[in-house]
């Protein structure tokens, strides 16, 4: 293991370098690792394992044809390693529990009754063992559970690990019956393909991770490029004016020199005017925002945000409804404004993104 400084404070990680590929071939050598749900993380660490040289096995439902098929046109052969839910948690030793957090509730009394003495369950999201009393989810004592969750959808997970970067991912064991749930564990994470690994807990996990989503990864991000798109406009300014100050600058060039270097060296590479007027506003924004935050991360600590989320999600129309609400979004001016936007970029320097890992957040999936 090694431990590198972040920002002043001294973290453990893992790296290739400390668990190489072929340790975590050896510790899983005798493993059937059951992917459980093809919607989202499932195809990309079920393919990444694949391609790594791991025993693989899908378990999805048939109702859901789309995944079904979908796994069927990546090469998941049915009989062989494609199976019904059911089927794959009795000839897996590592259930990886991969469907969405609503449908865990409901597919959980299908894997409970197949787990046997010395298996690992494996989640890529503490949700469900955090909110048990909401999901039901509470793992017999003579199993590991364990969680390797990378810091991305599955789209990345699968795209960095074809380009041999990798993602990064937190680790954590809730239970060890078997003495071996963490190497099990950091050897699932080598082998999905983690750009380095790092611990958490089940809690801090999917604390982190609402925080996130709901904040600056997707939900202030949107709501804050919305707010700033409906001034210009408001103020006179064109659709393809509004959108390239908005979206088109900050994901084409600033973030990207933010990735290289960080915020300061961004900073730094923007004109004396921008850096002036960033540095002046970055404080207003953090005190608009940070009461905000304080109570989002109160909802997230005491169950609220994971009560509508399965509330929700658990709803026979509820895909119907997202749908709607994705639409919205898709169809507003400034989303529109966008494709206009990217459908004008050069050919050449146009990303390909591989979309036979795509997901759709909040699916119902199993």
């Amino acid at each position: 293991m090694a431990y590198i400084d972040f920002g002043g404070v001294k973290e453990e990680v893992v790296t290739r370098k400390e668990f190489p590929m072929e340790k975590a071939r050896e510790v899983l050598k005798n493993e059937t690792i059951a992917i459980i749900g093809y919607g989202v993380q499932g195809p990309a660490q079920a393919l990444n394992l694949k391609d790594n040289g791991f025993n693989v096995i899908i378990g999805q439902s048939k109702k859901f044809i789309e995944d079904w098929n979908r796994a069927k046109e990546d090469g998941w052969k049915p009989g062989k390693d494609l199976f019904e839910i059911e089927e794959a948690a009795k000839r897996g030793t590592i259930i990886e529990f991969l469907v969405s957090d609503a449908a865990q509730r409901e597919v959980w009394p299908s894997i409970k009754k197949n787990l046997k003495k010395g298996d690992a369950l494996y989640f890529s999201h503490g949700f469900s063992i955090t909110y048990k009393d909401q999901t039901g989810v509470i793992p017999p004592k003579n199993v590991d559970v364990i969680l390797c969750a990378p810091k991305g959808s599955g789209t990345s997970v699968r795209r960095n690990f074809l380009s041999g970067a990798g993602i990064n991912a937190s680790f954590a064991v809730y239970q060890d019956a078997t003495g071996k749930a963490r190497e099990r564990c950091i050897a699932l994470g080598i082998g999905i393909g983690a750009g380095y690994l790092f611990p958490t807990t089940f809690k801090k996990e999917v604390y982190s991770d609402l925080v996130g989503e709901r904040g600056v990864l997707m939900g202030a991000l949107a709501g804050i490029m919305e707010a700033q798109y409906s001034v210009l406009r408001k103020h006179g300014h064109s659709p393809s004016e509004a959108f390239n100050e908005t979206v088109e600058e900050l994901t084409q060039s600033l973030i990207r020199l933010v990735d290289e270097n960080g915020m300061d060296w961004m900073y730094s590479n923007c004109s004396a005017t921008a850096q002036r007027g960033a540095l002046d506003w970055k404080p207003k924004f953090k005190k608009a925002v940070l009461p905000l935050f304080n109570e989002l991360y109160r909802r997230v600590a005491s169950g609220e945000e994971t009560k509508r989320v399965i509330s929700l999600g658990s709803k026979p129309d509820y895909k119907v409804r997202l749908s709607k609400e994705l639409g919205a979004i898709r169809d507003s001016e400034m989303w529109r404004a966008g494709k206009a936007t990217r459908d004008l970029r050069p050919r050449e320097s146009a990303r390909k993104i591989d979309h036979t890992t795509r997901g759709v957040a909040g699916r119902k999936d199993y």
